[in-house]
């Protein structure tokens, strides 16, 4: 069955999240996501206290950018979300928005570079392996984790383009696409993803996420069209969703039928009633969904 969940967009005041985690528990929701997005809320932080004030919703976080994060300081972060909240944590990691990196000096030559060595290490160090590694960007010295997972915790990668595509199939357990991907996108990705699985000959399960922006309610179509336009993907055809529950769950299906097997439905940034579009995701389209 297709997983279905919802974004507290970091637009919102950190303080709004506690109610947002509350109604997403309670209302069923099968995932909330968060994001760190710079400059505005930490993505360990917020998803700490999310799962804190819940008791059965999934958190993930989509994504940590690695140019912040020392390797090391991710896997602690990860390893102890897993061993306080086992199995609800859903971690993703990836290049992160290359003007942001640049603004605080972490851009790097080569992203792909990073993110191979990167997810390489941190998969290592949450499997409880003492890790030395030299390489061009990631660099530990016989470094192991006190009190790793206690069982097997996938790590996600996002990615847009061919190259990280195919990385994540190689060296990832799940991809994240973003809500500018669009069915035939989904299709694509999925394929790119699988030529990656298959040139490092894995075969374990591959867990494909998309976002799908969705606008309900009043001006719910103008609402959607000016925000694809602010991402300059206003020509960009089958992107989004406006309408109500079943015209929404249609277009889940949609990307289910792709290749998606969790679609997070994404409000946009002036959405005017979060809560209520969380009861929406739970109680409105979930159940339409197969």
């Amino acid at each position: 069955m297709t997983q279905l969940g919802a974004v507290f967009r970091p637009q919102l005041p950190p303080e709004r999240l506690h109610d947002i985690a509350r109604l997403a528990d309670a209302s069923g929701l099968e995932q909330l996501w968060l994001w760190e997005d710079c400059f505005r809320e930490g993505g360990i932080s917020t998803a700490a206290a999310a799962l804190a004030w819940s008791e059965r919703v999934r958190v993930g976080v989509g994504l940590l950018p690695v140019p912040l994060r020392n390797v090391a300081i991710t896997a602690m972060e990860v390893a102890s979300l897993h061993r306080m909240f086992p199995g609800r944590a859903i971690v993703g990691v990836g290049h992160g928005v290359q003007d942001w990196m640049g603004q605080v000096g972490a851009r790097v030559e080569s992203p792909v570079t990073l993110l191979r060595e990167y997810l390489d290490a941190l998969r290592a160090l949450l499997r409880g392996k003492r890790v030395s590694v030299e390489g061009r960007y990631i660099r530990l010295d016989d470094v192991a984790l006190d009190w790793p997972p206690a069982e097997a915790v996938p790590v996600f990668a996002g990615a847009t383009g061919p190259r990280s595509l195919r990385l994540a199939g190689e060296a990832a357990d799940g991809t994240i696409l973003t809500a500018g991907t669009s069915t035939d996108g989904v299709r694509r990705a999925r394929r790119l993803v699988d030529e990656g699985r298959e040139s490092a000959g894995r075969t374990d399960p591959h867990q494909v996420v998309v976002y799908l922006l969705t606008a309900t309610g009043v001006d719910a179509t103008a609402r959607l069209r000016a925000e694809l336009a602010d991402e300059g993907l206003a020509d960009v055809p089958d992107l989004g969703i406006a309408g109500d529950a079943g015209a929404v769950a249609k277009a889940v299906q949609r990307l289910a039928e792709a290749g998606a097997d969790t679609v997070i439905l994404q409000p946009t940034g002036d959405e005017p009633d979060p809560e209520g579009f969380v009861r929406f995701v739970a109680e409105e389209v979930r159940p339409l969904v197969s």
